[in-house]
């Protein structure tokens, strides 16, 4: 089963802070990985219980699983992006 990728439009913002060539390889990874399995990758927890990561080397991207839709919230280097 296929879910549908929707992004907030924060994510536009955070894309443009990164090089191109990361952007568009981080895009094409998630079109990829989270429109399969996006249910097995880890939840988080404290202020952000309920989401989940996805790790792509150095850069995280904070998702939401809702019914058939994976809701991308925010793309951004590791040490930056649960600020």
């Amino acid at each position: 089963m296929a879910y549908k990728i929707q992004y907030k439009r924060s994510v536009s913002r955070d894309l443009r802070k990164l090089d191109k060539a990361v952007a568009g390889r981080l895009l094409d990874q998630l079109e990829k990985d989270l429109a399969e399995n996006p249910e097995t990758h880890p939840l988080l927890k404290g202020a952000f219980a309920g989401l989940r990561k996805y790790r792509a080397g150095d850069y995280r991207v904070i998702y939401a699983v809702l019914d058939q839709e994976v809701l991308v919230l925010r793309i951004g280097h590791r040490r930056e992006v649960y600020r």
